[in-house]
């Protein structure tokens, strides 16, 4: 709770910040490439309703756009656009920034155990839901 309102006090001076669904919805994007919304609901555990809603909105903010299933298939998906990326990217730097001004003054050790601690704590709660998240390989720490 203290660290939502951390991030609600400070966030909440930013302008053009992105609500937590478009986060969470560029981000599965991002790392999974275009997603038709019935891999989106699969992949959320969602209905088409709340996916389509949210993906209208992101479609009206400039954050992705509908193509052609790059693959061949029937239904259109969604891909994140230029302005989507950089919100995006604007937005993890932005969370990064404020772990790390919560973090200034741990030593790297216990970052460290935090990071593998959350890393635990998330894989067990996709294991119990069984929605799994798909994680780039990257030297970053997670957000």
């Amino acid at each position: 709770m203290l660290l939502s309102r951390y991030m609600h006090l400070h966030k909440g001076r930013r302008a053009h910040r992105l609500d937590r669904s478009a986060y969470i919805l560029l981000s599965r994007i991002r790392t999974q490439g275009p997603m038709s919304i019935g891999q989106l609901g699969d992949a959320f555990g969602l209905d088409a309703s709340t996916l389509n809603r949210q993906t209208a909105a992101a479609m009206r903010a400039g954050l992705v756009e509908r193509i052609p299933d790059p693959d061949g298939g029937l239904a259109r998906k969604f891909r994140i656009t230029e302005e989507g990326e950089r919100r995006l990217d604007e937005e993890r730097a932005f969370l990064v920034g404020s772990l790390d001004r919560v973090m200034a003054d741990w030593p790297e050790e216990d970052i460290a155990a935090f990071a593998g601690y959350l890393r635990r704590f998330n894989s067990d709660i996709e294991r119990l839901h069984g929605l799994p998240w798909p994680r780039p390989q990257t030297a970053e720490r997670p957000v």
